[in-house]
Order: C-alpha cells, then sequence, then structure tokens
C-alpha cells in the first residue's frame, strides 16, 4: 500500500481544523453565550435560560444540559466506533462516515446558539438540549473515524508523529479561531445587537470549517493507503476487548485526567485575563494567540525529544508542567496581590508572559504525543489479537476527552461561581448572575486543575512503553526503541 507524502499528511491534518474549531466554539462560547455577565447584559445580551446554580444548589442548568449529552455521547462513541470497524464501503471504513458528518455538525454549531424565545423560557432549554445532542452525535460520526486513520495512515513512528504534530497544530490553530469573536463581535454589535454579533461570527467560522471537514475526504482516497480486514466484532464484544487492554486502561484514566484539567484552564482563561490579571476582553486573544505561537515553536522539536526520552516520560513532564502553570494562575488570583479588570498594570503582563512561555512546551508535548500512543496500543492489539479495532480504540480516547469536558464543564461552572451571590442586585441595580464574580472562585479552579494534572502523570507511570513498542517495532524504528530501552515499566512490576 501507498504510504502518505508529507503534503497529504498535511492535508489530513486540515479536517483536525474544521472539528477543533468548531469544538472550539462550543468550549469557549457556550457559557459566555448562555450565562452572561451583568456586563455583557448592560450590552444588550440575553438571558436565554435560569441564570445561576439552579439545580440542587451546586449545578447550573447549563451544566446540567451539557453533562447529559455526554451520556449520550457514552452509547454514540462505540456504536460509531464499531460501524465504521466492521464497514465494508469499497471507499474505505473511515472517510464514508466523515463525509457524512461536516456539514451537519456544521450547520448544529450556529443552530446551538439561535434559541428561539428572546428571554428565559423552557423552549430553549429544550432547544440547547436538542442542538448539543446532535452536536455531539455529528462530532462523533468525523472523529472517530478520523482518528482511527492516525493509525492507518501513519505506517511508521515518524508518519505518526508527523501526523500527531501536524493535527495538534491545526488543534490549536483551529481553538485560536474560535476565539476570534472577541476581536470582531464588539465591531457588529451596534448595528446587529449582541446576540447577532456573535451568530455572525459563529456562521462565518462554520463555513470555513466545513470546508476543512470535507477537503481530506474529497483529496485522500483510503483505500490507496489502507489495507484493513473489516472486524467481525459487535459493539458489544469490541467495547469490551478494547478496555480489557491494560495500557490502554492505564492511558485512558490518564488522559480523563488530562482533559479535566487542560479544560477547566481553556475555558477559564477568558475569565482568568480579566479577573484574575485586570485586563480588557481585548487581550484575550493575544493570551491564546501568544499560547498557541509558542507552543508551535516547540512542535518541530517533539518528535526528536521523543526519540531522546520516550513518550511516557515526556507526557509526565507536560502535566508536572501545566499543573505549575495553573499554579502561578492561582498565585494571580489571589485577592489585592493583581488589580481589578480594566486596571492591568506591569505585574499583570509580567505574570501573563510567564503563563504563556511556561504552558507552551507542555501544550505542545500533550498535544503531539498521546495520539500516536493510542495509535501505538491499537497496532498492538491489532498484531497480538488479529482484530483491527482502530475505531474503537480512538471512540474510547475521544469519550475520554468528551468526559474530561465534560467534568471540566460541570466543575468549571460550578466552582468558580463560588462566592458569587445569585439573583441580588449589585451598586449599580442590576441583577448579579455572572459566573465569576470574585478571584477566589478562580483560585479553586486553578488548584483543581493543578490536581488533576499531577494525578494524570502518577497513573501514567504504569504505562508499559517498552513493552508495547517491543509489538510494533518496524525498521526505522530503532531511535524510538533505544529511547526506551533502560526504562522499567511500572505495570509490569504492579503484576
Amino acid at each position: 500500500m501507498k504510504r502518505l507524502s508529507k503534503k497529504q499528511m498535511i492535508i489530513f491534518a486540515i479536517g483536525q481544523l474544521g472539528w477543533s474549531l468548531l469544538s472550539g466554539i462550543i468550549s469557549a462560547w457556550l457559557v459566555t453565550f448562555y450565562l452572561p455577565t451583568s456586563g455583557d447584559i448592560k450590552n444588550g445580551a440575553i438571558q436565554y435560560i435560569v441564570p445561576g446554580l439552579a439545580i440542587g444548589g451546586f449545578m447550573t442548568v447549563l451544566g446540567l444540559i451539557t453533562a447529559l449529552s455526554r451520556i449520550f455521547d457514552a452509547v454514540t462513541d462505540p456504536l460509531i466506533a464499531s460501524l465504521s470497524d466492521r464497514s465494508k464501503n469499497p471507499r474505505g471504513r473511515r472517510i464514508p462516515f466523515m463525509q457524512i458528518a461536516a456539514i451537519p455538525l456544521s450547520i448544529v454549531t450556529v443552530l446551538l446558539f439561535c434559541a428561539p424565545v428572546a428571554e428565559q423560557s423552557p423552549w430553549n432549554i429544550v432547544w440547547i438540549s436538542v442542538a448539543i445532542v446532535l452536536f455531539y452525535l455529528f462530532m462523533t460520526m468525523y472523529c472517530t473515524p478520523y482518528n482511527a486513520l492516525i493509525s492507518e495512515f501513519g505506517k511508521t513512528q515518524e508518519d505518526r508523529m508527523f501526523i500527531s504534530t501536524s493535527i495538534s497544530l491545526t488543534f490549536f490553530a483551529g481553538t485560536l479561531l474560535a476565539y476570534t469573536p472577541f476581536v470582531f463581535a464588539g465591531m457588529l454589535q451596534g448595528a446587529v445587537g449582541f446576540a447577532w454579533s456573535y451568530r455572525i461570527c459563529f456562521i462565518v467560522l462554520a463555513v470555513v470549517a466545513c470546508v476543512c471537514l470535507l477537503l481530506p475526504t474529497f483529496l485522500l482516497k483510503e483505500k490507496e493507503f489502507v489495507e484493513t480486514k473489516p472486524s467481525d466484532e459487535n459493539v458489544i464484544r469490541s467495547l469490551v476487548s478494547t478496555f480489557k487492554n491494560k495500557d490502554f486502561r492505564t492511558f485512558s484514566l490518564s488522559d480523563i485526567m488530562y482533559w479535566v484539567g487542560l479544560t477547566m484552564f481553556q475555558t477559564g482563561i477568558p475569565f482568568f485575563v480579566k479577573v484574575s490579571l485586570g485586563f480588557g476582553p481585548e487581550i484575550v486573544m493575544v493570551a491564546m494567540g501568544g499560547m498557541t505561537v509558542l507552543s508551535a515553536v516547540f512542535y518541530p522539536f517533539v518528535t526528536g525529544l521523543v526519540k531522546k526520552f520516550g513518550k511516557k516520560k515526556l507526557i509526565v513532564a507536560g502535566f508536572l508542567g501545566l499543573a505549575v502553570c495553573y499554579a502561578l494562575t492561582a498565585v494571580a488570583s489571589i485577592p489585592g496581590f493583581l488589580p481589578e479588570e480594566g486596571h492591568a498594570n506591569a505585574l499583570s503582563w509580567v505574570f501573563l508572559a510567564i503563563i504563556m512561555v511556561i504552558s507552551a512546551l507542555p501544550m505542545a508535548l500533550l498535544g503531539i504525543i498521546p495520539q500516536s500512543i493510542v495509535a501505538d496500543v491499537a497496532e498492538a492489539e491489532a498484531k497480538t489479537t488479529g482484530q483491527n479495532r482502530e475505531g474503537m480504540f480512538f471512540a474510547a480516547r475521544t469519550f475520554a476527552m468528551k468526559l474530561g469536558q465534560s467534568i471540566a464543564m460541570i466543575l468549571f461552572t460550578s466552582l468558580a461561581i463560588l462566592g458569587v451571590k445569585q439573583g441580588e442586585l449589585d451598586a449599580e441595580g442590576n441583577v448579579v448572575n455572572d459566573i465569576v464574580a470574585s478571584k477566589g472562585g478562580l483560585i479553586i479552579v486553578a488548584i483543581v486543575a493543578a490536581a488533576f494534572c499531577v494525578v494524570g502523570a502518577i497513573i501514567l507511570l504504569f504505562y508499559r512503553e517498552k513493552k508495547i513498542m517491543k509489538i510494533i517495532a518496524k525498521e526505522g524504528d530503532e531511535a524510538f526503541l533505544k529511547a526506551i530501552e533502560n526504562d522499567k515499566d511500572l505495570g509490569e512490576k504492579a503484576e
């Protein structure tokens, strides 16, 4: 079978730009749009749903909706993976699913922000609930087959690292693009109002994302590069077999910790920048852009680092690096340490620069290496059992991401709001429903995110990297094996 050229690998990575852009819109704007601060309300924002901790005094309505949608994901992830693994479509097992999902995924992303009633209403809750379920369904239909192709297109460790590096870059690029409404929505608000200023931005971004999603499905012919026998296991058997793999269980649990910590931080960036550091909203884009650019600087060096240190040690280092970054964010959030919003000083810029620099390498390591580990485990499983379940392995990884993001959303919307007097009037007579009103909540968010990263690092120590690499080693992988030849797998000792 053919081996992808570097150009074709880049074309493949553009698909991730599409779905990370749509996912970034949800991560960055769902809370901001539907739980507007008092400042947003002054600018014309509408409260479409009940704000504040309305569920048991601990959870927001939006947090509950998001959590329930992930329960639906628990069913669709393995189902789509199994259908893809068993597909006998003459065009391939993966790309047909991706083509079907691309357009509806883009449309639903926009519709999610188009609640029908311009005030608090149960119909808006129904609308958001249905739209977010459809969003995650179509996201799964695209992402699960797409991620399975990482293992199938990446025929050597060099190829897998290049693909993982490329899709990590497009992931951050998509996430960064998702923050552009911070810049452009404000320009439109005077002409079209608060809600439509954001909707117009989302429509433009969704069109861009849709083109990116479809591009690899038309330019890459799967059958020219992949020749795999469809799996003959049903969804239950395949799922059970996947989680019987000890190394995958270890990686998945660690990965959940990563996504909880990362998502809590990413969701909180606008609030950390404004509330903790004292900047105006325009600096949010500077912070995201700076982190992305600095992280991208390290991308070309990650493959070389893996050849020198191995994958496991670098991921552990990445976890600990993020934990340090979050700890600094907690320090910056101490009341009185830095000025209030709109009054940033030189120390605010120093803290922002330090956080951006410290987070850059860990974000590069954790953005690139985990995908290649899943591909390694999936290939080792196929060689050991004869079953090609790449889709199921990556579905489980996608579910770990979504589960981690869901836990993070619940934690963030619950913890960051601590200290806020919901439903009361502020000094200007406005109802206080801000998701963040005190720096104390952000301190707790940062500490909890750091704790998840530390736990994730400890768990990953039990991943048996040497055993997996010996199973899948090919000609040209000597440097990757040499990097870990003296390592001792803790997982072996635990047996």
